[in-house]
C-alpha cells in the first residue's frame, strides 16, 4: 500500500491555498478491488467504534462537511464510507435550493436546525459554504433572489468578507461547545467530471442523476475554481480545517476521507465509561433472576 499521510491535503489557515497545485488524482492506495475492500471495511468498522465511543461518553459531535463540484462523488463517499456505522449514530442532511422559509432567516439559520447531537455524526451534503460558492459565482442570487437589505449588497466583496468571518465565528462556537468540524472539498479534474456526466447520459439507470443545470453549470468552471480557492483561505482554520481530496479517483478518495475521518475523532478527548464495580456486583444479582422467568 502506498503512503496513506493525509496531512498534506489538510489546510488550517496557515498559508493560502493554491487550486491548481492541488493534484486531483494521486498514486493508488490500494493494491487491487479486493484490497480496497478490505481496507474499506476496516475503515467503517473503526469510525463504528470510535462514533460509539463518542456516543458513550456523551460530551462531543463530530460535523463532517462535503462540498464539491456535480459529479465529483459526495453522494457515494458518504455512502461507502458511512456504511457499516450504526445509523443511530450517524445524521445526513442534503442542502438543496433554499426554501421560502430559509430565505425568510440568515444564510446560516437552516445549518444550525441540522446540527449533530452530542454523541453524533453530522453529515452536510452540502452546507452553508454554498451561500460564499454559489452566490460568488452568480451574484445575481443575492442581489436579486435573497431578500436581502439593499444596503448589503451595494459592495458584495464586503458582503463575503462578512460571510467567511461569520463562517469562522461559527464553526469556533461548535468547536468550543464540543462540536469540532472537519470539511472536505472533492477536487475533480474538468476531464474527469465531463467523462462522469457523459456516462450519467448514456446509462439509462443513471439518467435520474443527470441535471442539463450541470452542463450549464460547467461554462463558470474557473469561476467556480476561484470561489473553492478563496473559500478555502478564507474559511481554514486549526479547529475547522478543510482537506482538499483527489477525486478522480473514487476508491482512494473514499479510503482517504474514512482515514481523516478515523482521525479527527481519535483526536476528542474521549474517555471510556470506568467499571463501576458496585454496580457490577448488583446486577449480577438479576441473572438468576432473569433465568428464572
Amino acid at each position: 500500500m502506498k503512503d496513506f499521510d493525509t496531512d498534506r491535503f489538510r489546510y488550517d489557515g496557515d498559508k493560502p491555498f493554491k487550486i491548481k497545485k492541488a493534484p486531483t488524482k494521486v498514486d493508488d492506495l490500494y493494491e487491487d478491488d479486493d484490497h480496497y475492500e478490505a481496507l474499506l471495511r476496516q475503515q467503517s468498522a473503526e469510525i463504528d467504534k470510535w462514533q460509539e465511543r463518542m456516543f458513550s461518553y456523551n460530551r462531543y459531535g463530530l460535523l463532517v462537511v462535503f462540498q464539491a463540484l456535480d459529479a465529483a462523488g459526495k453522494d457515494g463517499t458518504i455512502k461507502h464510507v458511512f456504511t457499516g456505522t450504526n445509523p443511530a449514530g450517524v445524521q445526513v442532511y442534503s442542502f438543496k435550493r433554499p426554501t421560502d422559509q430559509e430565505l425568510d432567516h440568515d444564510f446560516l439559520w437552516r445549518s444550525w436546525r441540522e446540527l449533530p447531537e452530542r454523541g453524533q455524526i453530522g453529515i452536510f451534503n452540502r452546507s452553508y459554504y454554498e451561500e460564499v460558492l454559489v452566490t460568488k459565482v452568480h451574484p445575481e442570487i443575492l442581489t436579486q433572489s435573497q431578500r436581502l437589505p439593499e444596503k448589503v449588497t451595494e459592495d458584495l466583496d464586503k458582503l463575503f468578507k462578512h460571510r467567511y468571518e461569520a463562517i469562522q465565528d461559527m464553526e469556533t462556537f461548535l468547536s468550543r461547545n464540543g462540536f469540532p468540524t472537519v470539511k472536505f472539498y472533492l477536487h475533480v479534474s474538468k476531464e474527469e467530471q465531463a467523462d462522469r456526466l457523459i456516462a450519467r447520459i448514456e446509462d439509462a439507470e443513471k439518467n435520474w442523476k443527470f441535471e442539463e443545470g450541470d452542463v450549464k453549470e460547467r461554462e463558470f468552471w474557473d469561476a467556480y475554481q476561484d470561489a473553492y480557492e478563496m473559500c478555502i483561505t478564507q474559511t481554514a482554520t486549526d479547529k475547522a480545517p478543510w482537506y482538499v481530496i483527489p477525486a478522480d479517483d473514487k476508491k482512494n478518495m473514499r479510503l482517504l476521507v474514512g482515514r481523516i475521518i478515523i482521525d479527527e475523532l481519535k483526536k476528542l478527548p474521549i474517555q471510556n465509561p470506568e467499571p463501576d464495580e458496585k454496580r457490577f456486583k448488583e446486577l449480577q444479582k438479576l441473572i438468576p433472576i432473569i433465568k428464572a422467568q
